[in-house]
């Protein structure tokens, strides 16, 4: 089982489907060497180096947590079960209501239209949370499967660093 890196008061949950059979293996979020998620932190600006998915657990130092919809490592969403994701839709509202994140970040669709029971979403912020008060963000999947370019995915999580650096200055004033 890969462990959860939960807080409260960070700035982003990115919440995934569930953990590939490497992550479950190496007990690190995002740790499958074709899945592009920390390439895509860095370059979007989110993180101030490249990070390795074995440092996931130092992103909290960031104001960042993981965690999944579903716990259960499988090879491809495809093995998900509608069990899994009505209990993981649960849990996940739980963790929400519990920890609650500025940002929860969807880094898929899917998993956001699993979460939500809604049957079409934009990439970017949501206008009507599940959960009052966190605003929803849904980015694209890191997979490398993702038919898209990765300056198009870059360009939709720096959306979340542009966030992220503005309230962090209004802060800061």
């Amino acid at each position: 089982m890969i462990p959860d890196h939960l807080d409260v008061g960070l700035s982003i949950l990115f919440i995934g489907f569930n953990p590939s059979i490497t992550s479950g293996e190496t007990g690190h979020h995002y740790a499958y060497k074709g899945n592009r998620f920390w390439r895509i932190l860095e370059r979007s600006g989110l993180t101030p180096r490249l990070y390795d998915a074995q440092e996931d657990g130092e992103l909290l130092k960031l104001g960042y947590g993981f965690t999944n919809i579903v716990a259960r490592p499988t090879r491809g969403v495809e093995d998900i079960t509608k069990e899994e994701y009505a209990e993981g839709r649960q849990i996940l509202r739980q963790k929400l209501e519990k920890y609650r994140p500025d940002i929860a970040c969807f880094v898929g669709k899917g998993v956001y239209t699993q979460y939500s029971k809604r049957a079409k979403v934009q990439w970017g912020f949501q206008d009507d949370p599940v959960v009052k008060e966190i605003q929803e963000f849904v980015a694209p999947s890191s997979s490398g499967l993702v038919r898209m370019s990765m300056d198009e995915i870059v360009a939709i999580y720096a959306q979340l660093a542009d966030f992220v650096t503005e309230k962090n200055g209004e802060n800061d004033r």
